[in-house]
């Protein structure tokens, strides 16, 4: 019988209840899941027999040593700017860590002192940074192997509504808090486009959205995902004369996105009138009117005033724009602003109330690669290998299965030893990603490969 392994799950999140199902599949995992406040933490381990519930915060070091030296493996699934805390504690306790984040400068600074202590700190082992990894390694390292060379290569990814629950405006619902999504809007794109170093600035993110073609059911946009420049070094293509990875989204959201860009609710400075303290209630109007400077609260003003703010010229789009202004109730007396502070947590509140995944609504989570191939014979083609899953309606979304469940399974690899790199580690190598691809298939989890 197999030795009896302790694993430490940091966070009860949506993605950690998929993590935590495959790992105690094994029989022979005890785990404990850990969050600052003991009743989340119950709220996980009440629905699977003999999983542990502790209160742990985090930011306290001794108690972190403390839990982290007494399990043989932490998965870290808090906040990533917790992890290199978390990989410290590891490092002095000689325990393995897994967290399916990006590998931050910080976390990156700890290499040297996790192979010291031989240690395996594995990342980016979700769905994005994760799967993506693995399924676009596959295909470059067979067209290496081949002696081809990868002169294109896209990378996008969305988690989205099925498409029979993209039923809004936006054709976006969320799972979460809708924040981190808005925020997104902001952030700068870097990638190579036809042998050009393209940067394009966060407030025209989504003019910069072009159509991708997936499959014939799908009307589906792209824009660039941060920085995705340095891919071409990361993966070994230094042929590829463009090399992006971005963010897949339905027809229309970037349009109406930019709009609320434009009407200037990504603000997130505080606002006394919005304060959760500040006398009255309020309504939408009052808010739109106040954010747009305008002298009347009208909505047919308002309306007229988020007009002027639309970018687009085409009259359908504009139509359906203000169409779902309107389905907002940012212009209307009548809908009360839930204060949050700023423009952009009252308009969070607001997404959040219309726009959350309902009973037996399902998501979807759509990832395409598509490379340019000039093949050993001087001849070219272009590869693509494509991953749709759709959740389980009032079960695991497709999001967190896709990221709770590839976590789950490179924990168990590192536990049966099967994973044996040390130091802060990507699944970057075959000897990583192969094991976990192996796995993903009798998940539900795989990629459809053409070539076209």
């Amino acid at each position: 019988m197999s030795t009896q392994k302790s694993i430490l799950l940091l966070g009860s999140g949506f993605v950690a209840e998929p993590c935590l199902e495959y790992l105690l599949r094994s029989g022979n995992n005890r785990v404990t899941v850990a969050c600052r406040r003991l009743e989340k933490a119950q709220e996980l381990s009440a629905k699977y027999p003999g999983v542990a519930a502790v209160s742990l915060d985090v930011e306290s070091d001794a108690a972190l040593d403390a839990a982290v030296a007494s399990h043989d493996i932490t998965i870290s699934l808090i906040p990533y700017t917790q992890h290199a805390r978390v990989i410290k504690s590891a490092i002095k306790a000689k325990k393995h860590v897994v967290t399916t984040s990006y590998i931050s400068p910080a976390m990156e600074e700890l290499d040297a002192a996790a192979k010291d202590a031989g240690i395996i700190c594995m990342n980016e082992i979700g769905l994005d940074p994760g799967i993506d990894h693995l399924y676009a390694l596959k295909i470059i390292n067979e067209v290496r192997d081949q002696g081809g060379k990868i002169t294109s290569f896209e990378s996008f990814c969305g988690g989205l509504p099925a498409p029979e629950d993209s039923n809004n405006p936006l054709g976006y619902k969320f799972s979460w808090s809708a924040r981190g999504v808005l925020l997104a809007l902001r952030n700068n794109a870097h990638y190579w486009q036809d042998g050009k170093l393209v940067e394009i600035q966060g407030k025209d993110l989504m003019d910069s959205a072009r159509p991708i073609y997936v499959y014939p059911a799908f009307a589906t946009v792209g824009y660039g995902n941060r920085d995705s420049s340095f891919y071409r070094e990361r993966y070994n293509i230094p042929h590829a004369q463009t090399c992006i990875r971005g963010t897949l989204r339905y027809q229309g959201f970037p349009e109406f996105a930019k709009t609320l860009v434009n009407m200037g609710f990504l603000d997130d400075a505080p606002q006394g009138f919005l304060s959760a303290s500040s006398p009255g209630d309020l309504a939408w109007n009052a808010v739109t009117q106040q954010l747009l400077g305008h002298s009347s609260d009208c909505p047919d003003e308002l309306l007229k005033a988020i007009e002027a703010k639309i970018d687009t010229q085409d009259a359908e789009t504009r139509r359906r724009i203000l169409h779902g202004v309107r389905w907002l109730g940012i212009t209307s007396p009548n809908v009360k602003v839930s204060k949050r502070g700023t423009y952009l947590d009252v308009l969070c509140a607001r997404l959040e109330d219309l726009m959350m995944y309902g009973e037996n609504e399902r998501d979807m989570i759509l990832l395409q690669h598509k490379f340019e191939v000039e093949n050993k014979d001087g001849t070219h083609s272009t590869r693509t290998s494509v991953t749709l899953m759709y959740g389980e309606p009032n079960g695991f979304s497709a999001m967190a299965k896709t990221v709770g469940v590839p976590c789950g399974i490179a924990t168990q690899l590192i536990l049966d030893g099967k994973i044996t790199n040390t130091g802060i580690i990507a699944p970057m190598t075959p000897d990583i990603y192969q094991p976990i691809m192996d796995l993903l298939p009798s998940e539900g989890i795989n990629a459809v490969e053409e070539t076209i």
